[in-house]
């Protein structure tokens, strides 16, 4: 029977096995290795409220919900950190750095450690049988028992150990590796433009949310001033009913006046409930979560934004994010149909291994090798050449995807131009209006009240004011709306743009 392993040779089978073991572990561990090694998210911000390698700036601490009033650079701030529409935007681009790492690691050498540890017995000479199990994996393991029984002969057993090392560099591949991390670097180009899309987008329905909350404020406001004023009115009527000095009717429309003022006050309060809820949803709160906002400064509408619409398109061109994204998809295809065709052809690459056997029948040997591998893919069953028509394909879809956002930019471009246009007149003639409709109203009240006034003219003085106070409201808002829009239509709006906007004054 031969004797085991010496202790002394098993040692270093020990402090192998040990190594490789402790190796595995701090492998699992992330703080074992750097955090990004090959420096691949140096273009993806720090934070998911800035966009790129410029934005690392931290997120701001935003006021307590039902504390201290938020300003509109809070919600801002709030929004872009906070929506889940930036922080999935900016873990994609996350993701898509972590890919390109991927990518980059295929210029560093592979290093494998594998081993095997096996035990067995044979019999020479005679009715024998015998059995050997052994296991072998790619760390470090122990292989399974044995069993045997003779009827003469002599046996042997054997114990073997061979821990091994092999390393592997890829020398050349005709372009393969270079187009994939061309391919990787694209696609993070465009996660990236993707993400600052997002945050302009997140930027303007916060900016929409907050001026909307004081829009439905104010026509709340408005209506309950409408409710009051038909009281008044429904308080006349009834009063020269009573004297004889007017019918019924004219009570009985006073009445119904006033019940539909009710019905718009109702509504409007419904609708000022709904605009802090979504403003809450969408600085990524609980719709019931109370808050408080500043009220804007006060601005009047300027002229400062009209320019040629044709350049604004053209400017909308060169900015828009958007379209920025779909330029790198387009890049990151056709580097795709670089890495098919290249894995057509052959490759080359640096092999090298070095192991040690150690027997319980025979002293230690070590082994090593050195050498060139080239590998030439002869026939895959046609699979390059779909790969290689899938991936011009590829192509094909993404520029017609950034042919399909160039014309939507520039429609985006003229859409928002007019309807800040609109917004801007409809401003000036709405304030025209309020003042005309207010003056009619006070006297068409005094007519009536003195008795010299028709009831049916009083009616329709005060919904006339109503209206219009509404739309002064709406227009004093969508001014400013349709000045962030096209802020956002051209690729400019950002937390300046936010800052310096300020809705105009109420005359």
């Amino acid at each position: 029977m031969t004797p085991p392993l010496p202790k002394n040779r098993l040692r270093p089978l020990g402090l192998a096995a040990g190594l490789a073991l402790l190796g595995n572990a701090a492998w699992a561990d992330e703080s074992f290795w750097p955090a990004d090694p090959l420096d691949a998210g140096a273009t993806v911000s720090a934070t998911p409220a800035r966009a790129g390698a410029g934005g690392n700036e931290t997120c701001l601490s935003a006021p307590t919900a039902g504390g201290q009033a938020w300003s509109l650079l809070d919600v801002v701030n709030q929004a872009l950190c906070h929506n889940p529409q930036t922080r999935q935007a900016w873990a994609n681009a996350r993701a898509q750095a972590a890919l390109l790492g991927t990518a980059l690691a295929a210029y560093s050498p592979t290093v494998t450690a594998s081993g095997s540890v096996s035990h067995g017995k044979g019999n020479i000479g005679g009715n024998s049988q015998n059995s050997l199990l052994s296991g072998q994996s790619s760390s470090f393991g122990f292989s399974s028992s044995s069993s045997t029984s003779s009827a003469g002969g002599s046996q042997t057993t054997q114990t073997r150990a061979t821990p091994m090392l092999s390393v592997n560099y890829l020398l050349f591949d005709f372009g393969g590796r270079d187009a994939k991390a061309e391919n990787a670097r694209q696609a993070l180009e465009a996660a990236n433009w993707s993400h600052a899309a997002t945050l302009q987008t997140v930027l303007f329905t916060a900016i929409q949310a907050y001026y909307q909350v004081f829009a439905t404020q104010e026509a709340l406001a408005s209506a309950e001033t409408a409710e009051k004023s038909a009281a008044a009115a429904f308080e006349a009527a009834k009063f020269r009913h009573e004297v004889g000095a007017a019918a019924l009717a004219d009570q009985l429309q006073a009445q119904t006046a006033y019940a539909q003022t009710k019905f718009n006050r109702q509504k409007a309060f419904g609708d000022a409930q709904n605009a802090l809820g979504v403003l809450a949803n969408t600085l990524g709160l609980d719709a019931d979560t109370p808050i408080r906002v500043e009220p804007p400064a006060q601005a009047q509408p300027d002229d400062g934004w009209q320019r040629n619409v044709h350049a604004l398109i053209e400017e909308a061109k060169a900015a828009r994010p958007e379209l920025a994204a779909a330029e790198a998809q387009v890049k990151a295809a056709e580097a795709g149909v670089a890495s098919a065709k290249a894995g057509a052809m052959p490759s080359v690459s640096l092999v090298g291994n070095y192991g040690y056997t150690e027997s319980s029948a025979y002293q230690g040997m070590q082994t090593w090798a050195v050498g060139v591998q080239l590998s030439v893919p002869l026939f895959t069953g046609f699979a390059n050449t779909y790969q290689i028509h899938n991936a011009e394909q590829q192509v094909a879809a993404q520029e017609a995807n950034r042919d399909k956002i160039l014309q939507s930019v520039a429609l985006d471009v003229w859409r928002a131009y007019h309807d800040l246009n609109t917004a801007r007149e409809t401003f000036r003639s709405s304030a025209d209006l309020l003042a005309s409709a207010t003056q009619s109203e006070k006297v068409a009240m005094g007519r009536y009240k003195a008795g010299a006034g028709n009831f049916l003219d009083l009616l329709s003085a005060q919904a006339s004011l109503a209206s219009a106070r509404f739309q002064h409201i709406q227009a004093r808002y969508n001014w400013h709306i349709g000045k962030a829009k096209l802020a956002q239509a051209l690729g400019h709006l950002d937390q300046a743009e936010a800052e310096t906007a300020a809705p105009p004054t109420v005359n």
